[in-house]
């Protein structure tokens, strides 16, 4: 249950500064809380915990509480000092916690799902605790009365969920790689548009209303920039995890992206640095850029005598036709997708 401590880094690389240990499963959710030297933290053990830093420098747990099904989600609202965990089951439980995080008590219970709740966020100004889930769903209810406002259904599993608190504009990413624009009204919503660049499933998601830009991490290993605020449809494509991204957090007074993936890497991207534009997905069977057929074209591979490279110039290695191929399916020459 204790945590190492150790001095600040004085260099410019990620050190690690504390570990706390303890869950017996999987960690779901960690939470900073504001101001404190606390954090909130959920598992699929079944348990939530607050640890608070202690005079040996140590984090404790001050509350130990333990759920009916394993927690998948969770949010923590400092201001009203109100948790909210999704849980396996499809269920929504919101707690209220003592200013001393010493105790934690149970306010209600909502039925926001079917299935397992992958996200939640909840808005004070409208009492709204939206959610998604397993079943394919975005529900939002009122925190005052229970209830149910509404819901809307996508095609596959939503995944993760960002909310803008001024328009009630909620981000939703599903398993197809396709991330939802809604319009969040007191019971209904309507789709504004569908965002798609992703090659997987869309694991997690960042919203930054200051700049007003998005950023999403998916299965393909992939981190894109969709910059929501500028009208022009700008986006930009972050290459460099070897496995599924399933974190981000976005820093607005460094401007700096954080990622994380499933291999354990961690990607800290600079984003004042100037980058090319990701492009278009387009139909076609030449590259973009240079024109070249791609190798599923045959007939332009024979007509322009480029089909395997071998036979109409000396191979320098073994790994020519393969050199190419990489080349594009990379996307260093931003080709188009094959249907």
């Amino acid at each position: 249950m204790a945590a190492e401590i150790h001095s600040r880094p004085q260099s410019s690389r990620p050190v690690l500064l504390s570990k706390i240990e303890g869950h017996q499963d999987a960690v779901t959710a960690a939470l900073l809380i504001p101001k404190e030297d606390g954090v909130i933290t959920a598992s699929e053990d079944r348990t939530i915990r607050v640890w608070l830093k202690r005079d040996s420098g140590q984090y404790w747990p001050s509350i130990y509480h333990t759920m009916a099904s394993p927690c998948s989600a969770m949010a923590y609202h400092h201001d009203s000092r109100r948790i909210f965990v999704g849980q396996d089951n499809g269920a929504v439980m919101e707690f209220h916690v003592s200013e001393d995080f010493n105790k934690m008590n149970f306010i209600k219970t909502y039925p926001a799902h079917q299935n397992r709740v992958t996200a939640i966020i909840f808005s004070l100004a409208t009492e709204w605790v939206i959610s998604t889930g397993h079943d394919k769903c975005v529900s939002w209810m009122c925190t005052r009365s229970g209830n149910m406002l509404g819901r809307h259904f996508s095609t596959s599993w939503t995944s993760c969920l960002q909310y803008d608190f001024d328009t009630q504009y909620a981000f939703v990413g599903d398993c197809s790689g396709q991330i939802s624009l809604l319009k969040l009204e007191q019971s209904s919503c309507s789709v504004i548009t569908t965002l798609k660049g992703h090659e997987g499933s869309v694991a997690c998601l960042w919203w930054d209303p200051i700049q007003r830009l998005l950023f999403s991490g998916a299965s393909d290993n992939s981190v894109i920039m969709w910059d929501i605020g500028g009208r022009k449809g700008r986006t930009l494509l972050l290459q460099g995890h070897h496995d599924r991204v399933q974190s981000l957090c976005y820093l607005q007074l460094t401007r700096q992206l954080v990622s994380c993936s499933s291999d354990g890497g961690i990607a800290v991207w600079n984003m004042d640095v100037s980058r090319e534009e990701a492009p278009q997905w387009l139909e076609s069977d030449s590259c973009q850029k240079c024109e070249q057929p791609f190798f599923w074209n045959i007939k332009q591979m024979w007509d322009t005598k480029t089909l395997g490279l071998r036979q109409w110039e000396s191979p320098r290695n073994d790994t020519d036709t393969w050199l190419t191929l990489e080349q594009h399916e990379g996307q260093r020459c931003s080709p188009p997708r094959r249907g």
